[in-house]
Order: structure tokens, then C-alpha cells, then sequence
């Protein structure tokens, strides 16, 4: 059947793009922008970092330039660091044997390239810039790596000094996504990159108020359902605005729907004949989210969140951050939009960190590397630090007065 309604609407936790891609106005902005420059057959003025704690859609907004890519005929390699994990594996991803004579000029051969030479099982030196100069010459090229945090500085290092100088020479974008210790990570590569950066620094952290209510009620607007007010107002509440929340929502809310919406056919079969008045009824009852619905469904999706945070719960207790994260909690609990400074977090770090100001400043950069507090890049002292997700510290709050 054409026309039936989609299994599945939300896309909790799998990293694809969601229904309704919503508050990354400036982030898709800027990606356009450089999609553009590669369109024109020109690199852009710098590579791209989207940072930000896990579940707030980085993986999304690379699949959203991915898609825009391939729209504009515009090359992409789609990477994660498990699949380059060697130099070798990073020069055949990026540079295949196969496509190398391909992308050369009919007078250039494979020879000529000087230190990119092969032989039969495989290859012996390659010359990653000189070779995917070639490449892009021929066909601009973005790539787009996710989890870069955990990329290995020898790999990383051959990547941020072949980008630099490709893109001195030919269309090609960098785009790298990872989480806050992704920084400290690039920088131990390459000292420079941050300078060259300028304006690729996008953060990427929950979503404003107006952003998550457009995320819920998109999707389900196109498939005829629509949000009480009160039930929409109650779901961004308990989503705390965070983009992973917001689509197990949606997908709980959608299941049920159809769900009902099944129980509601096989009523109306049992009956017999039902009058065109009582089955209009049953569409409109079955096209709204309530306040009763959201109730219904709020067990399930407390089950799913509370699985989440004992996860990061126990991350925090490996790393032997609890104290640390149990003292700067209470900053953050008078609402979703609380905020502290760096010298609050220091005062409230004093009697749970051991050690002088290097310890706790240690302290909150892992807090921050794990998700648990988060401070969007390029703000200046004193920076405005926010909770990673504020009902997350309510919960750790509430394990370490069990411990």
C-alpha cells in the first residue's frame, strides 16, 4: 500500500538524519557555503569541526552535507577512524589504486608521481597529497569524518597536513565531528589547525525551545497528527531539549499511535457495519497527541533514558569523576537553562577535587570531554558553562546518595 503510514517516523540513537532536521540554521549555513566553494570549483576558506556531547546530532548533520553533496555533484568519503586505521588504509580510502590513472592527466602516469608507486599487492610508497590533488582536480571532494575524537595522531596528523595542502591547490573540504575532546586531540597533531580554522568552529549542542517543539511536530504534521498543546508542552520538558530524547519521543508517541490506530480497525471490524460518522470519530481521536498519551507512553521512555544514564554513570565513576560531577551538579539545578561560570566551577570543584588549580581545571575538561558539562568553543572568559543535560545530573545526584 502506497499511501500507508510509515513504520517507523523517529530515529532514536542510529545516527541518521531525523524527520525533521531543526535549530542548525547557522551550522547548515556554513556547510552550504562551503558546498558551494567546491561547486565553483574552489576550496573553501577553511575545513569544518562540528563539536559537541554525544545525542546532539552531529551524525545527522553530516548526513544532511552528505546528501547535499551528492545533490551537487559534489565527491564524498564518508570516514570513521576505524576504517582508516593505518596510513596505508587512509591513502586507499581517500586515493584508490584503481582511480589514480583515472584522475591523472593522459600524459602523467602512475610513475610520475614520484613517491606513489604500486605493485601488485598493494602499495608500496604513496604520495596521499600529491595524489588526491589529482583526484580533486578532477572532481571536488568533501570528507566527512565522524568520531574523530578517537582518531590516532599519526593518521590524524597525515590528514590535517594533506588537507592544508590540497586545499592550497584544488577543491576539498575537510568536515570532522566529534565530541569536546576533540580539541585537545587535533591539537596534539597539528598546533596550527585552530588558527586556520576561523569561522568551521561549530558547536553543536541541544536545541532551543522553539527548534525542539518544530523537531516533534513536523514529522507528525505530515503524517496528519497533531500535538495538544499541553502534551507538546509536557514532551520538551521531559526531552530537556536534547535532540536523542526528543526522537525517542517521537518514536514512543508514533508507535502507539499506530498502534492504537490498529486496535481502532479491529474494533470497528468486530463490529460490523459502523456508521461514516463513528469512523470519522475514530480517525480524529486517532490523529492527536494528548495529555493521556504522553502519560502512557512516559514509563517506556523513562525505561530507555534511565538504561542512558546509568551508562554515563558508570563512566563517570571509571574515570573517577563522581565527586567532581556530584559538586558542580547543583549549579545547574534551578533550570534547563542554567548556567555557571568557569570561576563558580572552580569554587564548587575546591572540596571535591584533590589537588591544586591544575586538578580541578583537569577535572572539569574531562567532565566537559564526557558531555556532563559543555561550554560551546570560541566563548571568552568567563565562559558561560551549561549543563550537558540537566536531568542527567538529577540522576547522578541521586545514585551517588545511594553509594
Amino acid at each position: 500500500m502506497t499511501n500507508a503510514p510509515p513504520a517507523r517516523l523517529f530515529r532514536p540513537g542510529d545516527g541518521a538524519l531525523p524527520p525533521a532536521l531543526t535549530g542548525r540554521v547557522v551550522q547548515q549555513r556554513v556547510l552550504s557555503r562551503c558546498l558551494g566553494d567546491l561547486v565553483a570549483g574552489v576550496a573553501p576558506p577553511h575545513n569544518i569541526v562540528l563539536l559537541g556531547p554525544r545525542g546532539n546530532g552531529k551524525t545527522a548533520l553530516l548526513q544532511w552535507f552528505r546528501a547535499a553533496c551528492a545533490e551537487r555533484s559534489v565527491a564524498v568519503e564518508a570516514l570513521t577512524p576505524h576504517r582508516i586505521a593505518s596510513r596505508e588504509a587512509l591513502a586507499d580510502v581517500l586515493t584508490p589504486r584503481g582511480g589514480i590513472a583515472r584522475w591523472l592527466p593522459r600524459k602523467v602516469g602512475v610513475a610520475s608521481l614520484g613517491s606513489a608507486e604500486w605493485r601488485a599487492d598493494g602499495p608500496v610508497r604513496h604520495d596521499l597529497t600529491r595524489a588526491l590533488i589529482a583526484r580533486c582536480r578532477k572532481k571536488p571532494l568533501a570528507v566527512l569524518l565522524d568520531e574523530a575524537h578517537t582518531l590516532p595522531p599519526d593518521i590524524g596528523g597525515d590528514l590535517l597536513n594533506a588537507s592544508q595542502q590540497v586545499r592550497a591547490d584544488a577543491p576539498f573540504l575537510l568536515v570532522l565531528a566529534g565530541t569536546p575532546g576533540l580539541p585537545d586531540r587535533l591539537s596534539a597533531m597539528d598546533a596550527s589547525f585552530w588558527s586556520r580554522l576561523g569561522k568551521g568552529l561549530l558547536p553543536v549542542g541541544r536545541l532551543d525551545d522553539a527548534a525542539a517543539r518544530e523537531a516533534l511536530v513536523r514529522p507528525l504534521a505530515d503524517q496528519h497528527v497533531v500535538f495538544d498543546a499541553d502534551a507538546l508542552d509536557a514532551v520538551v520538558e521531559h526531552s530537556q531539549r536534547y535532540p536523542y530524547f526528543i526522537q525517542l519521543w517521537g518514536d514512543e508517541l508514533w508507535q502507539r499511535r499506530a498502534a492504537a490506530d490498529a486496535a481502532r480497525i479491529a474494533a470497528a471490524r468486530r463490529g460490523g457495519r459502523r456508521s461514516r460518522g463513528r469512523t470519522e470519530h475514530y480517525a480524529a481521536d486517532g490523529a492527536r497527541i494528548t495529555a493521556d498519551c504522553v502519560a502512557a507512553a512516559r514509563p517506556a521512555v523513562a525505561v530507555s533514558v534511565a538504561d542512558y544514564y546509568q551508562t554515563r554513570y558508570r563512566e563517570l565513576r571509571a574515570q573517577g569523576l563522581l565527586d567532581a560531577a556530584v559538586a558542580v551538579a547543583p549549579l545547574f539545578q534551578a533550570s534547563a537553562d542554567a548556567t555557571a561560570t568557569e570561576p563558580e566551577l572552580e569554587t564548587a570543584l575546591a572540596g571535591a577535587v584533590a589537588g591544586d588549580e591544575a586538578a580541578r581545571f583537569a577535572a572539569l575538561a574531562e567532565l566537559n570531554r564526557l558531555g556532563f558539562v559543555w561550554c560551546p568553543p570560541g566563548q571568552t572568559p568567563p565562559a558561560a558553562w551549561s549543563a550537558g543535560i540537566p536531568s542527567l545530573m538529577t540522576y547522578v545526584l541521586e545514585q551517588a546518595a545511594r553509594r
